[in-house]
């Protein structure tokens, strides 16, 4: 935003809110929202945009996440997208086959993949439907492992330390950020091959991680902001997908858990942590 000359304190006001990972907490914050009379709400992920688009019907709203926003009823069509809310996708159907890819490019004889993902996420349940028909023809077996809120963790934690998968695929979920890096160390100590979306978790001991550019869609979101501020009308403007994939590997962990990165996986990666 100040790229596009928005300084806060001088021609913009932001008001945050933030619900910990406690998706129930989210209803409650979007109308609190509301009630401020802001001009405009700015949503991250699934959760937190089903909320505000229940919230209010006038208020433009843009998000930054939801991968399947015509199924989970966001929005009525990519091209238009009616009514008060529009956005970015971080699309994870397009990239989650690759991240099965990955892995079994790590591990050749993989068979096996075990899945963290909130069940309780509308978006998370397409993803999973997705990653089992990449699955299919793979001949990968997919061990779904549900965490619908924090509290949950621990038990998910134990569930993959007793199945021992091949590999564990982590989704994007507010109830999953802060254990992050439990679960990163839990993989390097199982020496279980990890992948995620989310770039910065391979600083928390992921192997690897694979999804969009996400500095690059905040551009993007910030630039919806902006012509909505200058009068153009959510309705009118098409949901995006990302045109810019990272790749990054951690070869400290690789060699923690005694995993060879193929040459041709290095080659193609964004960043290489030593």
């Amino acid at each position: 935003m100040e790229e596009l000359g928005y300084v806060e304190g001088k021609n913009v006001a932001y008001v945050s809110r933030a619900a910990d990972g406690r998706i129930e907490r989210l209803p409650e914050l979007a109308v609190e929202l509301v009630r401020l009379r802001v001009d405009i709400i700015l949503t991250t992920g699934s959760e937190a945009t089903r909320a505000a688009k229940q919230a209010t019907t006038t208020v433009p709203i843009v998000f930054l996440g939801p991968s399947y926003p015509v199924e989970e009823g966001l929005v009525a069509s990519f091209a238009r997208p009616g009514g008060n809310i529009t956005g970015i996708t971080l699309a994870q159907s397009d990239h989650v086959s690759k991240q099965l890819q990955l892995l079994r490019d790590v591990v050749p004889t993989l068979a096996d993949v075990a899945v963290l993902w909130n069940p309780a996420n509308p978006g998370s349940n397409f993803t999973l439907r997705d990653l089992e028909r990449a699955a299919e023809p793979m001949q990968l077996t997919i061990r779904a492992v549900p965490v619908r809120n924090p509290d949950e963790t621990e038990a998910a934690v134990a569930a993959i330390a007793r199945v021992r998968p091949g590999a564990l695929i982590v989704l994007p979920s507010p109830v999953l950020f802060a254990s992050m890096q439990r679960i990163g160390e839990l993989a390097i100590r199982l020496r279980i091959p990890s992948i995620t979306a989310l770039k910065q978790n391979v600083e928390l001991g992921f192997l690897l991680t694979y999804g969009a550019d996400i500095r690059d869609l905040e551009r993007q979101v910030a630039g919806y902001v902006e012509g909505i501020l200058k009068g153009a009308s959510p309705a009118d403007l098409p949901v995006e997908r990302p045109t810019k994939f990272e790749l990054a590997v951690n070869l400290k962990t690789a060699k923690a858990i005694g995993v060879a990165i193929p040459q041709a996986v290095l080659l193609r990666a964004d960043e290489v942590i030593q």
